[in-house]
């Protein structure tokens, strides 16, 4: 069998390119190989980016579960220590001796109630006698008080709490005013 003069003679394709690279070949060639090369490494850096910023952004959001995900639960349990301070609030006037060994036991427990969610991040607002902030404080009332400044909170009517610094209840209160 033989073999056809074309085909014997004929230089493989890659022994072409080295040779055309070699001899001087179009510019063409050997910029479009270092522009691939380039956008190699360009993306080799943007998805190392990436996924930096995605772990960044996993390790935010899993300290934010950790440090908010009770959120809801503390929200809940607010009307509970209310329900301590509505209840302790009207038995405090009683002078009957077994509605005071009451009122103590209620007060103990409430202390107790309230230092556990403080453990897990809870915080009471202190709004009187503070300025009004807007950020803590929920306005319900204006009213005229001797010897207080313009917008000093004189009254609260709900307690408000922080949780982990982030406010779950705001405290509404009543601000004074300079009017009569």
């Amino acid at each position: 069998m033989e073999q056809n003069d074309n085909t014997k003679d004929a230089p493989k394709m890659e022994e072409t390119l080295d040779t055309a690279a070699e001899a001087g070949a179009p510019d063409d060639i050997r910029k479009n190989e270092k522009k691939d090369e380039v956008d190699y490494k360009a993306k080799y850096y943007y998805i190392a980016a990436e996924m930096d910023n995605y772990r960044k952004r996993m390790e935010r959001e899993k300290e934010n579960l950790l440090k908010y995900g009770n959120e809801r639960v503390m929200s809940d349990l607010l009307d509970v220590a209310d329900n301590f301070d509505r209840t302790i609030g009207m038995l405090k006037g009683d002078q009957d001796p077994k509605i005071k060994n009451l009122v103590i036991g209620l007060d103990m427990v409430q202390k107790q109630f309230l230092d556990t969610m403080g453990k897990h991040g809870l915080t009471p607002i202190q709004a009187i006698e503070k300025d009004f902030d807007p950020n803590f404080h929920e306005a319900i009332a204006q009213e005229y008080a001797e010897g207080k400044k313009p917008n000093e909170v004189i009254k609260e009517f709900q307690k408000g709490y922080t949780l982990n610094g982030r406010v779950i209840r705001a405290s509404k209160v009543v601000v004074a005013s300079d009017k009569q």
